[in-house]
């Protein structure tokens, strides 16, 4: 993982200097294969982890960092996304695919980063192509 060498190479530490373990190391990637926290917030729960000591559970338990895997939860935003926005939405289906990223963006804004982004990336693009 880039984050630990890039951690241990500002610290100046070896490997087995490291405050994040290899046990510690294999619960955050396992929370990234069990799409419990996406890659993005799997940054915030290591960096958690190196100043604290802490183990990935605790630190997503603690900080609300569960990935949104929930459709209609999504969907919810979705809709909010796309009712406040008619105008990129209109524009959108006139032809201009580049605001689909616009679109994916105020989603994940609103879930706080916590939208799986496989199922948002999905769910947009049923939900534009009435």
């Amino acid at each position: 993982m880039g984050d630990l060498s890039a951690a241990l190479n500002k610290y100046n530490l070896e490997i087995y200097q490291s405050p994040v373990n290899p046990k510690k190391m294999a619960g955050l990637l396992q929370r990234i294969l069990d799409k419990t926290i996406s890659g993005k917030l799997a940054k915030t729960v290591f960096e958690s982890m190196w100043e604290t000591g802490e183990e990935a559970d605790t630190i997503i338990e603690q900080n609300g960092l569960k990935q949104v895997t929930d459709i209609s939860a999504i969907e919810t935003i979705i809709d909010s996304v796309m009712a406040s926005n008619p105008q990129q939405l209109a524009d959108y289906r006139e032809g201009k695919e580049a605001l689909f990223g616009y679109f994916v963006g105020q989603v994940m804004k609103l879930s706080k980063g916590k939208a799986n982004p496989q199922h948002v990336n999905e769910l947009l693009k049923k939900k534009m192509h009435p």
